[in-house]
């Protein structure tokens, strides 16, 4: 298991998995000096009163949460967001409103969820060209839809 320092100075749990088996943490709003009311088509960042220190080769995804998205249009915007290993920042959840109405976003609500993940970097090896494949240029639903 992977050990992460982190301080949390919002009075919310900190980030937890809601199965065994779940990838993603829930993350809360941390809004102590009251909710946050947003408007259809309205984004807000949402502070969560946590600072973390990832180790090297390591990122934080964040992902909306699936019930947000489905029942009220409520997404993170620009998603998945990545908070790099060297940021040391409060992290904060850019939201938008896609629904037809207002969303109430309150202190302690759970907004997105945190993965967690490894990542490669690369070194580019420019060429002239690039190895043939049955697929070549082919994008954008060149396959149809089935």
């Amino acid at each position: 298991m992977l050990k992460i320092k982190i301080i949390n100075k919002s009075h919310h749990e900190l980030p937890s998995y809601g199965t065994f088996e779940a990838a993603g943490m829930d993350i809360r709003a941390y809004l102590p000096e009251g909710a946050v009311v947003m408007k259809p088509g309205q984004r807000a960042l949402i502070p969560t009163g946590l600072y973390m220190q990832l180790p090297s080769g390591y990122e934080c995804q964040i992902r909306p949460r699936s019930g947000l998205a489905l029942n009220y249009g409520i997404t993170v915007l620009n998603s998945p967001g990545t908070v790099d290993a060297d940021y040391r920042g409060e992290i904060g959840i850019i939201l938008i409103n896609l629904g037809e109405n207002d969303f109430t976003v309150n202190d302690g609500d759970r907004i997105a969820q945190m993965v967690i993940k490894t990542y490669t970097r690369v070194e580019w090896e420019p060429v002239k060209e690039l190895d043939r494949t049955e697929r070549e240029d082919g994008g954008f639903g060149h396959t149809g839809r089935k």
